[in-house]
């Protein structure tokens, strides 16, 4: 059995591997305190974190919007770190983000669990003239989501309203009652003043200095609405964490 041992501010060697722990692992606070360039990024055995929170750490490891991540002091939201870790063998996406639950529970203390809940949010449905948005061929599911911008392959409309929550901060709940895989791309004007869905009378139309919304974005181009609504929603609730150890 392999000895745990610690150097610098975070590597960590796990005695007593198994299937659900990265063989070593570093983590390390950043010095910067606004995002920069931010994300997870897997390959077959490892995963590489960029100044990253402990929440967007959670959004991975749990697949549960930042919006249904609830509990916790503020720093889980805003203290930001480098992860790299390292399995033995070279697992796939899905193992990767349980050895990433052990891991945050490991180093960061952390207790959670899971309930039901009626949050604010919004339903997302299918507009009066259905789905614009061509079926996939693909045989493979990929998403990719950036500022006024979603690309989305071989996605069903579960996964394609979790892509929204992400872009709107706020839980969106699949209504379509449409089922299969579809290849999505939607592309909208990032303005702080339009995020919030529109009145019913109001007109959604994009106009020329500012381009479209995001919800009016959706009507047009993948023939979907977005709906303000109280809506029944999973959250992960943060029972106890601490700041990772220095040792």
């Amino acid at each position: 059995m392999r000895k745990a041992c610690i150097a610098g501010f975070g590597l960590v060697c796990v005695a007593g591997l198994s299937q659900q722990s990265f063989e070593v692992a570093s983590i390390k606070l950043s010095a910067e305190a606004t995002p920069g360039s931010s994300g997870i990024f897997e390959s077959p055995g490892r995963i590489s974190a960029q100044n990253v929170t402990l929440k967007r750490c959670l959004r991975g490891a749990y697949n549960m919007p930042e919006s249904q991540i609830a509990g916790g002091p503020k720093w889980v939201g805003e203290d930001r770190y480098f992860i790299e870790a390292k399995a033995a063998t070279p697992a796939g996406d899905h193992d990767l983000m349980l050895m990433l639950r052990t891991l945050l529970a490991e180093r960061f203390k952390l207790v959670v669990h899971r309930e039901q809940r009626t949050i604010a949010g919004y339903k997302l449905v299918a507009g009066k003239n259905g789905l614009k948005a061509k079926v996939s061929t693909s045989g493979r599911s990929s998403g990719n989501a950036r500022r006024g911008r979603i690309d989305a392959e071989g996605y069903t409309m579960g996964q394609f309203a979790l892509k929204l929550s992400e872009a709107l901060h706020l839980t969106v709940a699949d209504m379509t009652g449409i089922s299969g895989k579809y290849d999505f791309k939607l592309e909208w004007t990032p303005d702080d003043m339009q995020a919030k869905a529109p009145s019913d009378d109001q007109r959604l139309v994009s106009t020329s200095d500012n381009g479209p919304s995001i919800f009016a974005a959706l009507q047009e181009q993948l023939g979907l609405k977005l709906e303000s609504s109280k809506v029944p929603a999973e959250v992960l609730v943060i029972d106890s964490v601490e700041r990772p150890s220095a040792n």
